[in-house]
């Protein structure tokens, strides 16, 4: 199914405006205007007008408000003209949804008030239904007007990196228990994994009916494991993700932090665009991807508290490795810090921009 073939209930106009975007031509490795730019986080703490807009209002109570999501999701195209929105929320937004006792902590991240590490642990988990997250629906409804010809990318947790959280009980460096699980008891973290992906899929799913023209998997704390262990007991999982939305024919993009062993199988998994850190030059995350796949990615987001001669070096570097590539996406190679200056991610946006046109 093309992406001008929706299910019914998608919004036809905006899809039509964005399909010929620069985003969604490089997610698909059609020639561009210029290289698009969008950012992960770019929605966000590093932005004056977002903590204003946010101000007194929990994450997780400013994830389920339609206005709020719009406006904070709106901003960085305002002041930055990337090449794509993505949409405001929060990886745990569908946990808390089907009722999982959770907050996120300022300081801290997501806290699981029981995790699961058994088998009856896992009756936590029921399906997401679309009523469920009627919010979202709504929200991207408002947004796709706004947006325009702008692509709006909807996204998700990958069932690995949310049943770290859940098996946690919140963030965590080493994944002890994670790990405990996944090798201890191979069945029941296989279950997990499998109730999550469809939990996942059906926010996804949410999300593309409403009107997104692209999905990421954010798969952030997969880089903690071998490749071997990501192929037998994380794969699965993902491409159960990937396959449940594959009809939709919107792009879907795979991203996770330290996973410069994994890029090949992240691509496998079923990605049709395969995020890059900056740990990785695009080149050499070209080789180990493959042909057939779009590259996203991957200034260092420190880079940007140097100096705006250092952040185009910096950025030059990363345009010349993607030079030869079947389709790139310019993007940071992991979220925007929460202390950059607004104005250092304008200024490249712009760069990108003009140094690429064609």
């Amino acid at each position: 199914m093309s992406a001008n073939h929706r299910p019914s209930g998608a919004p036809q106009s905006q899809t039509h405006a964005a399909d010929e975007s620069a985003f969604l031509k490089a997610c698909r490795r059609e020639p561009v205007p210029h290289t698009p730019v969008w950012f992960m986080r770019q929605a966000g703490r590093s932005l004056p007008e977002y903590l204003k807009v946010r101000e007194g209002t929990a994450m997780l109570e400013s994830c389920m408000r339609p206005d709020l999501v719009t406006e904070i999701t709106l901003q960085p195209v305002r002041r930055h003209k990337v090449d794509a929105a993505i949409y405001f929320s929060d990886i745990v937004v569908p946990l808390k949804a089907i009722g999982i006792d959770l907050d996120i902590k300022p300081g801290v991240g997501p806290v699981v008030a029981q995790p699961i590490r058994s088998r009856a642990d896992l009756a936590q988990l029921r399906d997401l239904e679309p009523a469920d997250v009627s919010y979202v629906t709504e929200a991207i409804g408002m947004l796709t007007g706004e947006l325009g010809s702008t692509p709006l990318i909807g996204f998700a947790g990958a069932p690995f990196t949310l049943a770290s959280y859940l098996v946690e009980g919140g963030p965590s460096r080493n994944h002890e228990n994670t790990k405990a699980l996944m090798y201890g008891d191979p069945q029941l973290w296989a279950d997990l994994l499998d109730r999550l992906a469809e939990i996942t899929s059906a926010f996804l799913k949410v999300q593309i009916e409403a009107g997104a023209s692209a999905v990421q998997l954010f798969d952030s704390w997969v880089g903690a494991l071998a490749p071997a262990d990501y192929r037998r007991s994380v794969m699965p999982a993902s491409a159960k993700v990937f396959d449940a939305v594959a009809s939709y024919g919107v792009p879907r993009i795979h991203f996770g932090v330290g996973t410069g062993e994994l890029l090949g199988l992240m691509g496998e998994a079923g990605a049709d665009v395969v995020g890059v850190d900056w740990r990785v030059p695009m080149d050499e995350a070209a080789r180990r991807v493959g042909p057939g796949k779009a590259l996203q990615g991957n200034l260092d987001p420190a880079v940007l508290f140097s100096t705006p001669d250092a952040v185009m070096a910096k950025t030059d570097e990363v345009l010349e490795a993607a030079a030869g590539l079947e389709g790139h996406i310019f993007n940071l190679g992991h979220g925007v810090l929460p202390t950059t200056d607004p104005d250092a991610l304008t200024r490249l946006t712009e760069y990108v921009h003009t140094r690429t046109a064609r």
